[in-house]
């Protein structure tokens, strides 16, 4: 850790801080563009401080004097003294006599502070404030939620090599505990290259424990088991028939649904459980699922607490999924992978998201590709529409065009890892080269950069012809929204077409392609170094690409990842169901207010009372296992996410309160608004 020029560094590559002009320090994730401000009473000098004394890890530590903090944005606020843990609810006041207190909040970074007592701490719409009597020092740590592979593994396309290869995701856990069922603490499995021989990194041989996996050494065993070996941290070998091995005891994993459906069910349940287990402890949260379940799992979730991960998982398995089904989250990602080369570099991405994986054969030709693309960019034609899955969204590794499903691509995957660094503001580009569709391009300038969380540098840019449409593409952009058209020859300009394919290399991260059949343009994207790309593959009408390309952009604004927007913007227009995502589609552009974005849906029922419902998403930076609280009812719970919240009935005045705190996207009698312009109504 250095400190120099206003500024204190962690991890150089990913964590910084700096002292603004106007006071108060703002921690810097340098890679996933998120900043935590603090304001203070004034002035601050930080330095260097010990993060060892935190109970959770942390990527910069700092210590300040200041006798005021105030927190932006938060999420959930936690004050742990030295006997208890304190949660702090919204509009909530509480005050702490002398002793040394840990305040603990979640937003687009982890943050910890070390504070001093005696100090008061009130949680408002906007901000946590801290008052202390006095100036002290106060010792602040931030963890970042983004995670990369910190090596890569090399393998054959052998079964057994492979298995050795996956065998090797676990030992990136920061945990083995139960707490390994939150984001924050789970570390990215290595990355996979498929090369002449095996090869695995010193200290990432997987250790031979209590818990593995056996399953033939076929590749339709070994990737779909991948997930659960990477949670479970359960090393992966070779037998004739699937089983999960606990401490000499065989559960076979070839029941009567497959052995895919039993992988699936064992990952959820076990990581469901760990959940559960988690609330013990001084993090006692009121965690709504466990409420439910106290008393019906016949185990005992406070004995589990802290016990060695065997035995824990010992418990969790005598326990029938039936009894915990209705209760999981939604499952964010369901993968389904062709067994070959590009599914086993993409496999320790989809492992790192908890993914569901399933195994393809490739696309049966269909001979519906859309007009006008006898070739697509990956060479195949062929439209494919992957099987339903119980999943908010899916993903296709392979050959194909599939339609209700994002196509991920290991290229995309290797883009992200080689993102660099950046300390100045996220940077978009607008452009629209038709002139009929004004509107969305106003709609953008309007949109982009008025999320507070995080500085935008928004440039505009009309009818380009080709040379300055290469050129925007070719700059160093976080994201470019591009409205127009696009032909056999690339996107239309005035002075003709320019294909992405005719390009060396882009500096484009994320692309939003509103336009015609935009599906090899961007590919094309992806191969040439962008991380995600949302693409059409047919025809749209204008009316419609008008409504998704307004809709994408606010909701991009507002922390939603590429899935999650798309899922939200494609219930606002028929034509919706022609877009999809091509790359990673857990990218985003900006921070969410918090952790977790979400949209509310509210009916009227009858006079003066309204049913609402929340549906919090997965942010880019918050996956399987982040909580939420929807601040809307009475009741305190947590719940884990994503999922459809219960229902609360309300009256205008509350309803228009929690449509005033914040800005989120609301399906009023089915109408898409958004809170600002939903609360005028009530």
């Amino acid at each position: 850790m250095a400190v120099g020029d206003g500024r204190v560094s962690g991890d150089a590559a990913r964590v910084s801080v700096e002292t603004p002009p106007e006071g108060g320090v703002r921690i810097n994730d340098r890679i996933d563009r998120r900043n935590y401000t603090i304001r203070t009473g004034g002035g601050v000098s930080p330095v260097p401080a010990d993060g060892d004394r935190f109970r959770y890890p942390t990527d910069v530590t700092i210590a300040l004097s200041t006798d005021h903090l105030e927190f932006v944005p938060t999420g959930a606020s936690f004050v742990h003294g030295p006997d208890n843990m304190t949660e702090v609810e919204l509009f909530g006041h509480e005050a702490f006599p002398a002793g040394t207190y840990t305040v603990e909040l979640s937003g687009p970074l982890k943050l910890y502070a070390e504070v001093p007592g005696p100090f008061e701490v009130e949680n408002r719409v906007d901000n946590v404030l801290i008052d202390l009597p006095e100036p002290r020092t106060v010792v602040v740590g931030a963890r970042s939620h983004h995670e990369r592979p910190a090596a890569t593994v090399t393998t054959t396309e052998d079964p057994c090599d492979v298995m050795r290869a996956v065998s090797t995701f676990g030992t990136e856990l920061k945990t083995r505990g139960s707490k390994r069922s939150y984001p924050t603490l789970r570390g990215h499995p290595p990355a996979i290259e498929v090369g002449g021989e095996l090869s695995i990194p010193s200290g990432l041989e997987s250790p031979e424990g209590n818990v593995r996996l056996e399953v033939p050494p076929e590749l339709e065993y070994v990737l779909p088991a991948a997930p659960l070996s990477y949670y479970l941290e359960a090393p992966v070998r070779q037998s004739d028939t699937p089983a999960l091995v606990v401490e000499g005891t065989r559960h076979r994993l070839d029941g009567g649904d497959g052995f895919e459906r039993a992988v699936e069910r064992t990952l959820k349940r076990s990581f469901f459980l760990d959940c559960l287990v988690r609330t013990e402890g001084q993090r006692d949260v009121m965690l709504f699922e466990r409420e439910v379940l106290d008393g019906t799992l016949g185990v005992d979730i406070e004995t589990l607490h802290g016990r060695p991960p065997a035995e824990r998982l010992e418990a969790y398995l005598d326990v029938p999924y039936g009894t915990i089904e209705e209760h999981l989250p939604d499952w964010n990602l369901t993968a389904h992978v062709q067994p070959s080369r590009q599914g086993i570099e993409a496999i320790p991405f989809l492992a790192n998201d908890l993914a569901v994986v399933r195994t393809h054969d490739g696309p049966t030709p269909r001979g519906d590709a859309p007009e006008g693309e006898s070739e697509t960019a990956d060479g195949c034609a062929s439209v494919v529409r992957p099987p339903g899955a119980d999943s908010l969204a899916q993903a296709w590794v392979g050959p194909g065009v599939p339609i209700g499903a994002s196509k991920a691509t290991p290229q995309a995957y290797r883009n992200w890892m080689e993102r660099e660094p950046a300390d100045d503001e996220v940077q978009v580009a607008v452009v629209c080269n038709d002139e009929e569709m004004l509107e969305e391009g106003d709609t953008a300038r309007g949109a982009y950069g008025s999320n507070l969380n995080l500085p935008f540098e928004v440039t505009f840019h009309d009818d380009l012809d080709t040379e300055s449409l290469r050129l925007v593409f070719e700059s160093d952009l976080d994201y470019v929204h591009y409205v127009g058209h696009v032909g056999e020859g690339g996107f239309e300009c005035a002075d003709g077409a320019l294909d992405i394919a005719a390009l060396e290399e882009v500096g484009v991260d994320i692309a939003f392609l509103n336009a015609c059949r935009s599906y090899e343009q961007g590919y094309r994207l992806i191969e040439k170094g962008a991380v995600a790309s949302v693409v059409t593959f047919d025809e749209v009408l204008d009316e419609g690409a008008l409504r998704i390309g307004k809709t994408m952009a606010r909701l991009l604004n507002r922390g939603f990842p590429l899935y999650g927007a798309l899922a939200i913007a494609r219930r606002c227009s028929i034509v919706g169901s022609q877009y999809l995502v091509v790359g990673d589609g857990n990218a985003d552009i900006a921070q969410p207010r918090g952790l977790i974005p979400w949209v509310a849906e509210v009916e009227s029922v009858g006079a003066d009372e309204y049913r609402v419902q929340v549906t919090p998403h997965l942010s880019g930076s918050g996956g399987m296992g982040a909580q939420f609280r929807p601040g809307v009812g009475e009741d305190p719970s947590v719940f884990l996410v994503p999922k459809d919240l219960p229902e609360v009935r309300t009256t205008a005045d509350r309803l228009r309160e929690y449509l005033e705190s914040a800005s989120f996207p609301v399906f009023v009698d089915g109408e898409f608004v958004w809170s600002s312009d939903a609360a005028e109504r009530f």
